[in-house]
């Protein structure tokens, strides 16, 4: 009895070992994947692999003030024991695109610290206008047990082809700007619910200079990517909605920052761009372009890697955008022949801004390359929609006539800056709260009609301008 005793303890006691040898080599994706930088004929798959199934609980209350800094948060706490973390793991990655019979495979890839366990690969050779099923399989090793996560998406049009655009975009979140206890943003549900092909996000998509903690070292930077990913909201759109995203001064360092700005703590803008690109893979520059079918051609352009110190002198040579990217921007747009150019920047062009502000085209720090941008535009009759702002806003241009789209702050919380009540000649539509920017281009009687429609953070809508070309 006692020897049958002992054999059953000792294959309990090694069941169990294995049991929790095999649940020890799980991993997750937790905080999600993206499809970005879509075209017609490619697309990367981003993601990353974590070691627990959940972030950490948001367990600190607010301030109940703009912005809603956490109260009492100890900045020099572990990230581990930090609202939202997510620690990474390492292991291995297999993404597969599958359309109809087809299948497309990255084969086994690697995830490890030196990249903080992201992983991402770039598919080419796709279909145009073809929907794609993501499949995306982590282990930690060889004969680990396998996490799964899938999505879809469908690439764009060719050139030639007369296919209508449903497009959403925002900016400006902070993660404890939250406005969802459970899931983070409302806009992003609400998004969600119009089953966008493609989504912009126009830069502060992240901020390492607020509390909560502040990002003065790479660790914490990279624990708020984490943390803002890991939002159910985000995690389910990116499952179903591409993206492109630009990066603003919140996403590389801190406020207003140019490539002679000091260290934030010990982030200096070097890791700063590291850690952007860990989180946004391009295979090229920064500024890019997508057309989209016949008649739409979109620009995402950068605004912070190029330019010159804020404070210097107003002239010729001081730029935002550098003489690289102006150039190549120039050459692209007036060889498009779309009908409508839309021009994504992260920063104002128009305004109107606040006379203190040194940091974009609309401000006189920057008003002889302001003044250029605007005539260029207006001349290829293009329409701006910018971020950074945190309020809703449309405007034209009383000298040009050109239109800009502010689609304003992810949340409520997040919104200020500009009085309510002081509507100027330039403002078409104004209000200081959060939400999002839709873009619709459709055709009616066989023209193409563009809809940019302002929406509040539960997706009703607030203003809209039909433009006809």
């Amino acid at each position: 009895m006692t020897f049958l005793f002992n054999r059953f303890s000792f294959f309990t006691v090694l069941f169990l070992t294995f049991v929790v040898k095999i649940s020890a080599q799980q991993v997750y994706f937790t905080t999600g994947f993206k499809v970005s930088e879509l075209g017609s004929d490619h697309a990367t798959v981003w993601t990353r692999l974590c070691e627990k199934e959940k972030p950490n609980p948001v367990v600190h209350q607010r301030l109940n003030q703009v912005f809603r800094h956490p109260i009492d948060f100890d900045e020099n706490m572990p990230i581990a024991k930090m609202d939202g973390a997510v620690l990474g793991t390492a292991g291995w990655v297999r993404i597969t695109l599958k359309s109809g019979p087809s299948e497309i495979s990255s084969g086994w890839l690697k995830a490890d610290q030196k990249k903080d366990f992201t992983v991402f690969h770039l598919f080419e050779e796709l279909k145009p206008n073809t929907k794609y099923e993501v499949r995306l399989e982590g282990r930690s090793a060889e004969k680990g047990l396998i996490q799964r996560a899938a999505g879809t998406f469908t690439t764009a049009p060719r050139i030639f082809e007369k296919k209508e655009l449903n497009l959403t975009t925002s900016t400006c979140q902070y993660f404890w700007s939250h406005d969802d206890s459970l899931k983070g943003f409302h806009s992003y549900n609400s998004m969600a619910l119009l089953k966008p092909d493609l989504f912009v996000q126009t830069g502060d998509y992240v901020y390492y200079d607020k509390p909560g903690p502040m990002a003065n070292t790479p660790e914490k930077a990279r624990h708020k990517w984490h943390a803002m990913d890991a939002w159910p909201s985000l995690k389910s759109f990116f499952q179903y909605t591409p993206v492109y995203m630009l990066k603003d001064d919140h996403d590389l360092l801190a406020d207003d920052v140019h490539p002679g700005s000091a260290s934030f703590g010990q982030l200096t803008i070097s890791e700063g761009l590291k850690i952007w690109h860990e989180n946004v893979p391009l295979s090229d520059k920064p500024y890019r372009t997508l057309r989209w079918g016949k008649d739409v051609q979109l620009w995402f352009l950068e605004g912070r890697e190029y330019r010159s110190n804020n404070h210097m002198p107003d002239g010729a040579a001081k730029t935002i955008w550098g003489n690289e990217q102006k150039t190549w921007f120039v050459n692209t747009i007036q060889q498009s022949n779309a009908t409508y150019k839309i021009i994504f920047s992260p920063t104002p062009i128009i305004g109107p801004d606040r006379g203190a502000k040194a940091d974009n085209h609309s401000n006189l720090a920057f008003k002889t390359e302001g003044d250029w941008a605007r005539s260029l535009l207006t001349d290829q009759n293009a329409i701006i929609v910018n971020g950074d702002r945190h309020w809703q806003y449309v405007s034209k241009d009383t000298s040009t006539g050109l239109m800009e789209f502010g689609s304003g702050p992810v949340s409520d919380f997040h919104a200020q800056g500009w009085p309510p009540n002081e509507k100027r000649p330039e403002h078409q539509f104004l209000r200081v709260a959060g939400g999002f920017l839709g873009i619709k281009m459709v055709y009616e009687q066989q023209k193409p009609i563009l809809y940019m429609t302002h929406y509040d953070v539960m997706g009703n809508k607030l203003h809209e301008e039909r433009i006809k070309k």
